[in-house]
């Protein structure tokens, strides 16, 4: 090859390589699995995240919602995402707790008192540790956080105001030890079962209840299969938004703090919108026929039993006592002995 051809086809290269350089990163529209139904808090969670990520990148990069577990259960999720073959999902804390225990601490009952609570923990020093501990221990990051409020128990037997009239009930609990345990703190054992199960569950009568937030109990529409709703106030209900590691790590270090930053956005609207939304949902689902009992005593039998029998058993599984009272301290309670 002559000089001047070979100087050519280098400086062909050359240019090739520089265009390539100076592109951007190819836009990425990521796939979101979630849980729950449309106008539930995963979905609000969802949609502001898609919102605030199109902005901070100029729509280079967006996202799709997948409804009512259509990438399957909230657990395989998790796997998925692990693997690199999901990019995100939305899901109740309680199902990413048996790949990262450590999260645990924030669903041991009556841990987190208020919205409040919830915010302060998953905000500050302690939830930035559990992100890190998930990263590391299910290689899954979480970017964003949904506030769904208290899990209240429904039923379509009977009003539930004490301990003892949850005698003969069959509930459904996801598959979370620490849920499990608490239930049978209080006198019985619960059905174990998939989210995506429990809808023709409680339609079938296969179970007689289950707890989840209000704001989830309306958009799944269990009013259409549960009658009665007890105030209890056992574990408020915190769902994650997770991104793959594997995936997070590919992308460029400007899209990294975009999806980081969107994350953040979604989060505190998440709050407001609870804070908006709670009170008219529970109005609508009296109107629709669901009774709303309060327990008797203010919750103090639900409490005892729980606190003093539950706990102990997961101080090792999420961290040790030192971790618990950490958050308790965070809070302004009073910690353990």
């Amino acid at each position: 090859m002559k000089a001047a051809t070979r100087l050519k086809a280098f400086s062909c290269a050359l240019a090739t390589v520089a265009v390539m350089a100076a592109s951007p990163a190819l836009a990425k529209t990521f796939k979101i699995a979630v849980g729950d139904g449309a106008g539930g808090t995963q979905h609000e969670l969802g949609k502001a995240f898609i919102s605030a990520l199109e902005a901070k990148t100029g729509k280079k990069h967006t996202a799709t919602l997948f409804l009512n577990g259509q990438l399957g259960s909230e657990e395989d999720t998790v796997n998925n995402a692990a693997t690199g073959t999901l990019d995100m999902s939305i899901l109740a804390i309680n199902n990413v707790t048996p790949f990262s225990p450590t999260v645990g601490t924030l669903t041991l009952p009556y841990v987190i008192l208020s919205l409040e609570d919830a915010e302060k923990l998953t905000q500050g020093p302690i939830g930035q540790e559990l992100v890190e501990n998930t990263v590391r221990d299910a290689g899954v990051r979480i970017i964003g956080w949904a506030y769904s409020g208290f899990r209240v128990l429904t039923n379509s037997k009977r009003p539930v105001e004490s301990v003892a009239d949850l005698k003969g009930l069959v509930v459904r609990v996801p598959k979370n030890e620490i849920m499990i345990e608490t239930y049978k703190a209080w006198g019985i054992n619960p059905t174990p079962m998939a989210w995506s199960e429990t809808f023709s569950a409680l339609q079938q009568k296969v179970v007689d209840g289950q707890d989840n937030p209000y704001i989830t109990v309306h958009s799944m529409k269990f009013d259409e299969v549960q009658k009665y709703i007890t105030n209890i106030r056992y574990i408020f209900s915190i769902e994650p938004l997770i991104i793959s590691e594997a995936v997070f790590q590919d992308l460029s270090e400007q899209d990294r703090k975009a999806v980081l930053e969107a994350g953040k956005e979604a989060t505190k609207h998440s709050a407001q919108f609870l804070r908006a939304k709670e009170n008219a949902i529970k109005a609508e689902l009296t109107a629709r026929g669901m009774k709303i009992s309060e327990p008797a005593g203010g919750e103090a039998e639900f409490i005892s039993l729980a606190t003093k029998t539950v706990w102990p058993k997961f101080y090792d599984s999420v961290g040790g006592a030192a971790k618990v009272n950490a958050v308790l301290k965070a809070l302004g309670r009073d910690t353990i002995q």
